[in-house]
């Protein structure tokens, strides 16, 4: 299966720690960030990638293609697309499934976020289904609301949630068809697609027992750099 990995973002929030970068390629100890994810990709099993770039592209294309020439990328199948003009994560998503031809469900991951595990179990379950996982301090997040059959009901806004809760990893498994409306559209996934399937009642949700990071904020960067000098 395919893992389409975001990669385009401007990571305004992060500019104070790592202004040269962009976030996909923040310094953790020697090795940049997206090193560390290939790597725990291919460990769970994935070797397909397609990277969406828009946001300093050159630098990571680079990195794609010294990997390629290494044992991180040269036993995988990658791809990448370049936005002219951002188009938003659903709008990104919907260009490339136009102009790679994809068909088949996918995965749509960040490349800012880290989880350690459980692709192998999204990758598993049935299409439409996202990834969440319980977290701790969930204000930063806010809450995924679900049922008892497993079908996410609600999301509820990070301001109005304190405490422990289920929160979206922005992790999902989708099939294909549901972009091709999107082509040339600048469209959220956050906003606009993910929300179109919790009302159509058909986004259902896997809780993964993993460990979670988004690194796009100083804060929770410096904790995934101590983690790793600590392994998770």
């Amino acid at each position: 299966m395919k893992l389409l990995v975001l990669a385009g973002g401007f990571g305004t929030r992060l500019k104070t720690v790592v202004s040269d970068h962009p976030k996909a390629l923040a310094p953790i100890g020697d090795k940049p960030f997206l090193y560390l994810q290939i790597k725990s990709w291919k460990e769970q099993g994935f070797y397909s990638f397609i990277f969406l770039l828009h946001y300093q592209a050159f630098q990571i294309i680079e990195f794609i293609k010294h990997a390629q020439r290494t044992s991180l990328l040269s036993d995988c199948e990658v791809q990448w697309v370049i936005e002219e003009e951002p188009l938003g994560t659903g709008g990104a998503v919907a260009n490339a499934i136009h102009l790679l031809e994809i068909e088949e469900d996918i995965i749509i991951l960040n490349a800012d976020t880290w989880l350690e595990s459980g692709l192998k179990s999204l990758a598993c379950s049935t299409s439409p289904c996202i990834a969440l996982v319980n977290q701790a301090k969930a204000e930063r997040y806010g809450q995924v609301i679900i049922n008892s059959e497993s079908k996410v009901v609600k999301f509820i806004e990070k301001a109005n949630h304190n405490g422990s809760a289920l929160i979206s990893t922005g992790c999902l498994k989708v099939g294909s068809e549901i972009f091709r409306p999107y082509f040339k559209k600048t469209t959220s996934l956050e906003m606009e697609i993910i929300p179109q399937l919790v009302n159509q009642g058909t986004l259902s949700a896997i809780e993964l027992k993993t460990h979670f990071i988004d690194i796009g904020i100083p804060e929770d960067y410096h904790r995934f750099c101590r983690w790793v000098d600590q392994p998770l």
